[in-house]
C-alpha cells in the first residue's frame, strides 16, 4: 500500500494492504463527498490469486451495503511489489 501523504510504500501482508488500499479509497471519494453508495464498479489486482479471500474479508467488511460490480485478476509486477492495488468508478450523485 501507498501512503497518500509520503508517496512511500507501507509493508505488510495482504490484509494489511487491502485495508490500507480500501481507506485511501473511502478517503478519495469522501474529498468528493461521495461514499462507496456512488461506486458502481472495482477492479482489484492481486499479486497472487491465493490471496483472494484475505482481500475479500476486508473488501467486504469495508464496503457496507455497497455491491458495486468487481473484476478481481491476478497481475505480475504491481507498482512498488505491492501484493494489492483497487480501482474504483463512482457514478456522480
Amino acid at each position: 500500500m501507498l501512503d497518500p501523504v509520503s508517496g512511500q510504500f507501507v509493508s505488510g501482508d495482504v490484509k494489511a494492504q487491502s485495508v490500507g488500499a480500501m481507506h485511501n479509497l473511502t478517503g478519495v471519494l469522501a474529498a468528493a463527498r461521495w461514499s462507496w453508495t456512488h461506486v458502481v464498479k472495482t477492479t482489484v489486482y492481486l499479486a497472487d490469486m491465493n490471496d483472494f479471500p484475505a482481500m475479500n474479508d476486508v473488501y467486504g467488511r469495508m464496503l457496507g451495503d455497497a455491491r458495486p460490480a468487481r473484476s478481481t485478476v491476478q497481475a505480475a509486477g504491481l507498482p512498488r511489489g505491492v501484493l494489492v492495488e483497487i480501482d474504483a468508478i463512482a457514478e456522480l450523485p
